[in-house]
């Protein structure tokens, strides 16, 4: 799952990139587009800098999501280009000057006590490649919608073949985190793709904006499972009473923490939901998660073991407070973890206490065997044997047990793809955006295989 609030900056630490600009026009010839990539060992960092002879500039890194974002305090001349990142652990900065004869600009990035060379060379960055996303003209109808679920306007788009129905639909729940419709992350679109692929298959699909983002009110992180189920099963209300949709064909597809949304809505006696399909679905409690995927992260990111039993301790911690539902002392015991850290890899002690919140307790606290195993309706769960998130090796098994007493359930595991399906050789978070595949196509063609027969288009 996208549990990342508690290790992203660990994770993303290089990826918080931002580097700077400057208080005076930096001068011919710097001004203009720059790209390069910061030569981090085994993942170079792929930036761009936009120097504006007004005396701005701004910065985007591709794989991170970064586009256009504003800089500052850059000193630049024909002899020396040098800018800082504020408010970032390990002080980022770059020094470096104006190459003449190579028409580049070349230094060393430095963070965290660490140097990196950076030559950046003229031109803009180039955009990621993202082969999959579809493109329009789209052979469907496309409508934006808006339901209520109490005091929260939910906002999405429902996709829907072409001609007449009643159509059989599908409901999208999106991975942990605030998320848009299109589940959008380091430009992948994957929600997008699916929803593609569903609906020119012959199903209508609907895709939201989750609490706080997009069109979509309230707030995530103030919001329970009770909540956010609530929210899943006004979306299955909304698709059986239109009118272009079969009631009795509705279900839901549930990605990472979405797999513990969608079972615990179908197990409802009254949800209406005739499938469920879980994608890098957990089988266990998101405290076993977290603890797990903290751990093969940071080893896979190349932390000395010390280091990752740290981490794994200090999550261990944090679940615990946060299952007994001791807020205030998880968010206390996040500033002391955050204060005993090196000061290169420290954040504001209110950054480190504001990742502790009812939502993040919730995910932890939740156990989803009691849902899984009450579900009578055909259930498809897939893993990736890469995945570092949810991983394979801690989900599958239990998936089945718990899954055992329904007579139509099916558990797959793919070989080589990662947590949002992508083929890897590690499963390393920080390659996501990277990888040019957004969903790789033998998961496509596998889940619609399925879907066709357990619940044939027209």
């Amino acid at each position: 799952m996208r549990s990342g609030r508690l290790i992203a900056l660990t994770l993303f630490v290089i990826a918080a990139l931002v580097v700077a600009c400057s208080e005076s026009n930096p001068p011919e010839p710097t001004t203009g587009d720059w790209h390069g990539a910061v030569a981090v060992p085994g993942q170079p960092l792929q930036v761009g800098v936009s120097f504006h002879d007004d005396g701005t500039a701004t910065v985007d890194i591709p794989t991170q999501g970064v586009t256009g974002v504003q800089l500052k305090d850059v000193s630049s001349d024909r002899n020396g280009v040098s800018f800082a990142i504020p408010d970032i652990p390990g002080d980022p900065a770059f020094r470096g000057r104006y190459e003449a004869g190579s028409d580049q600009i070349t230094g060393d990035f430095t963070q965290g006590g660490h140097s990196f060379g950076l030559a950046l060379s003229r031109g803009r960055i180039e955009p990621l490649a993202r082969p999959q996303e579809p493109q329009p003209p789209f052979p469907y109808r496309s409508e934006e919608v808006t339901y209520r679920n109490g005091d929260i306007t939910i906002a999405g788009t429902l996709t829907e073949p072409q001609g007449a129905g009643p159509f059989p639909a599908i409901l999208l729940i999106s991975g942990s985190g605030p998320q848009d419709r299109n589940e959008e992350l380091l430009r992948h679109k994957p929600f997008l793709l699916l929803a593609d692929t569903f609906t020119r298959a012959g199903y209508a699909v609907l895709r939201t904006d989750d609490r706080g983002v997009g069109r979509t009110t309230g707030k995530l992180d103030d919001a329970n499972y009770t909540d956010l189920a609530g929210d899943a099963a006004a979306g299955v209300r909304f698709l059986r009473a239109h009118p272009e949709i079969d009631p009795a064909r509705v279900g839901l597809f549930g990605h990472s923490e979405g797999g513990y949304l969608a079972p615990l809505v179908a197990a409802h006696p009254d949800s209406g939901v005739a499938f469920a399909i879980l994608m890098a679905g957990p089988g266990v409690p998101g405290s076993d998660v977290l603890v797990e995927q903290t751990r093969l992260i940071a080893t896979a990111d190349g932390a000395p073991p010390d280091q990752v039993n740290t981490q794994v301790r200090e999550v261990s911690e944090l679940a615990a407070l946060l299952k007994a539902g001791d807020l205030a002392g998880a968010k206390d015991l996040a500033r002391r973890q955050n204060q005993a850290l090196p000061a290169d890899r420290r954040v504001p002690d209110e950054q480190a206490a504001a990742q502790i919140s009812p939502y993040l307790a919730a995910l932890v606290g939740y156990d989803p065997a009691p849902a899984l195993a009450a579900l009578r309706i055909p259930v498809l769960a897939f893993f990736g044997d890469k995945d570092l998130q949810v991983p394979a090796a801690q989900n599958e098994q239990p998936m089945r047990d718990h899954l055992a007493a329904d007579p139509d359930a099916t558990v797959h595991v793919f070989p080589g793809l990662n947590h949002l399906m992508q083929p890897t050789e590690t499963g390393r978070p920080s390659e996501y955006g990277s990888i040019h595949t957004t969903i790789a196509p033998e998961v496509l063609d596998y889940a619609t295989g399925w879907l066709r027969q357990r619940v044939p288009a027209k």
